[in-house]
């Protein structure tokens, strides 16, 4: 498996159960919602502009990363916000969601955006470790019980 071939995918219909079958370790399923679940709820929740695609590791599915892409209205309106973001527990420590993240940065970054937001439930095994390497900062909120974070983006 090679971790340099990651690349972002349309969910289709010819890839969607494959998509929604990724699961995280036991230890994780606290901290973020199946796909089917985000799917779901992206389908519910138009009016935050969802915007998600698989994660793929040469042909095979890999994870999974939802945005809210510049939602018209609400708490984050205008931002990019991370909205779920996961590898299947078979692809961890492999440096995929390193790499996945890095090209969803780049799609903000190319969309003006000046940061990317996420959050996250703390608690034991949380994605705070991965996050705060990759260069997120705590911005001080708190959004329904998750800590806000903040990648900036400096000036090219």
């Amino acid at each position: 498996m090679n971790s340099a071939d990651v690349h972002l995918r349309e969910i289709t219909d010819d890839n969607r159960d494959a998509v929604r079958a990724l699961r995280v370790r036991r230890d994780q399923k606290q901290f973020v919602a199946s796909v089917s679940h985000s799917l779901k709820e992206a389908a519910k929740k138009p009016e935050t502009r969802p915007w998600y695609r698989a994660v793929y590791c040469g042909d095979e599915p890999a994870g999974f990363v939802m945005l809210s892409w510049r939602p018209p209205a609400g708490r984050y309106e205008g931002r990019h916000f991370i909205w779920r973001f996961l590898v299947d527990k078979r692809y961890q420590g492999l440096g995929i969601g390193r790499r996945a993240l890095t090209q969803v940065a780049d799609l903000v970054r190319a969309d003006g955006a000046t940061e990317l937001l996420t959050s996250y439930q703390p608690g034991d095994g949380e994605p705070w470790p991965f996050y705060r390497k990759f260069g997120f900062e705590p911005t001080g909120e708190i959004d329904d019980g998750e800590i806000v974070l903040r990648l900036a983006f400096t000036a090219r």
